[in-house]
């Protein structure tokens, strides 16, 4: 797998612009090796949280060397996880480039959001998926559900408000004091940051849902649903009763 070009590349010595890798799983031991090994090609520290992986997760990854493994005792959920690697990541890193470790997104595509960087101050990059007809029904309805409630409860609007390859600027993103723990976290963590006046740039990735067979996924529709819709009414309730809030308005794409 080739690397761009010293021109284009971004740095990741200096301080300010140093990137490491944060992979939460939870039991796709069918896949995450490859994952983390292709990530780990582009010379950036990584670092794989295992929420309580139950199957053969944790010992795939003791057959890689150097990176950095964290286990949750119990399933926490992704956010949690997020957290948790990112506050392992910022001992060495100022930002954190998240991806799924079931595959569907392509490492090579780091570099295009890390570029991302530099066109603003400190902004959340997220990675818009292309090819979304071929996704199940849950992840196409659920995309156009979040992106409209993250629009009320934010008032930003974006493409792709569930893409869970993302980069985030560390460590403001760990002082925005999220709640959420589960999926929800990647909608919450949008909301306060537009709160804070944190930027959120878009930039088009491809994605794949049936990277090595069948996709296992951990997204349970009606489940998540209600959990969304309380994490929602929980942010929008905070921002009618806080006019400042209501200027917060602020997206880039």
């Amino acid at each position: 797998m080739s690397r761009p070009s010293n021109e284009t590349e971004p740095r990741h010595g200096s301080r300010g612009d140093r990137f490491a890798v944060v992979i939460p799983v939870y039991n796709h031991h069918a896949t995450i090796a490859k994952v983390v090994r292709k990530a780990r090609q582009y010379g950036f520290p990584v670092v794989v949280v295992d929420d309580g992986s139950s199957d053969a997760t944790y010992d795939n990854l003791q057959s890689i060397r150097d990176i950095h493994v964290v286990r949750h005792p119990r399933n926490l959920g992704k956010g949690a996880a997020l957290v948790t690697g990112m506050t392992a990541a910022i001992q060495f890193a100022d930002w954190a480039v998240c991806l799924d470790a079931d595959g569907q997104h392509d490492p090579r595509e780091m570099h295009n959001l890390m570029r991302a960087t530099a066109k603003d101050r400190r902004p959340i990059v997220i990675g818009k998926r292309k090819g979304m007809e071929a996704a199940p029904w849950t992840s196409r309805f659920g995309r156009k559900f979040s992106n409209f409630w993250v629009w009320v409860s934010s008032g930003i609007l974006l493409a792709d408000s569930q893409s869970g390859y993302r980069i985030y600027p560390l460590p403001e993103i760990l002082n925005l004091n999220v709640a959420a723990q589960r999926y929800q976290y990647e909608i919450e963590v949008l909301a306060k940051a537009a709160w804070h006046g944190i930027p959120i740039i878009e930039v088009p990735v491809g994605v794949s849902y049936r990277p090595d067979g069948p996709r296992i996924s951990h997204f349970h529709p009606w489940r998540d649903f209600v959990r969304n819709s309380k994490t929602f009414s929980r942010l929008i309730v905070k921002r009618i009763f806080s006019p400042r809030l209501w200027r917060r308005r602020r997206s880039n794409g």
